[in-house]
């Protein structure tokens, strides 16, 4: 060893089809978020939820745990629940981008799973909510929900709550999924 600690590998040349980047490089994304197009250039260090925090001002996706377990910062990626504080923003190029602020019509109309939460209770200090919201909702608009309290449990155990024994939520849930089957 020459006293580099085995880190020779840091300050290594390029070799041809080296993708690395430096922390002031930017690189242009486009992508539609809550169904309004967007193009920025960003870091490619910059995770999805700083960049819908900071840079879009869509402060209603949480940020918690930064490792992926409590679910606040659950968003929709082409449909499909995503961790925002585990997903790059560059990753998201092209792709369509629904957070919870996506969730209520432009008038202000509340989401059939935003009501259901009002009404039963499943909130109380909200941080978690706006993951809960964004899972929730993508059980009840594809049809996915488990039959029993116990099977939904499971579906939403990658989301975390610590104020509510989860009553609320299943209650919620069940209310917003049999809302939404009625309009079918």
């Amino acid at each position: 060893m020459n006293g580099n600690h085995g880190t020779d590998h840091l300050d290594a040349e390029p070799v041809d089809g080296d993708t690395r980047y430096g922390p002031d490089d930017r690189i242009a994304i486009s992508l539609t978020v809550n169904g309004e197009k967007v193009e920025a250039a960003v870091s490619p260090r910059l995770l999805l939820s700083d960049f819908l925090r900071g840079d879009l001002g869509l402060t209603g996706t949480h940020v918690g745990c930064e490792h992926g377990v409590c679910g606040a910062c659950t968003v929709h990626l082409d449909g499909m629940p995503a961790r925002s504080c585990l997903t790059m923003a560059v990753q998201v190029d092209g792709m369509e981008v629904r957070t919870v602020e996506g969730l209520a019509e432009p008038d202000g109309t509340l989401h059939p799973v935003q009501r259901a939460f009002r009404e039963c209770h499943g909130l109380q200090c909200g941080f978690c909510t706006p993951g809960f919201l964004m899972a929730v909702t993508h059980l009840v608009e594809n049809e996915e929900l488990a039959e029993t309290d116990d099977g939904l449990r499971a579906q939403l155990a990658g989301n975390l709550c610590r104020c509510t024994g989860y009553m609320g939520i299943v209650a919620a849930t069940r209310r917003a999924a049999a809302e939404i089957a009625s309009k079918g």
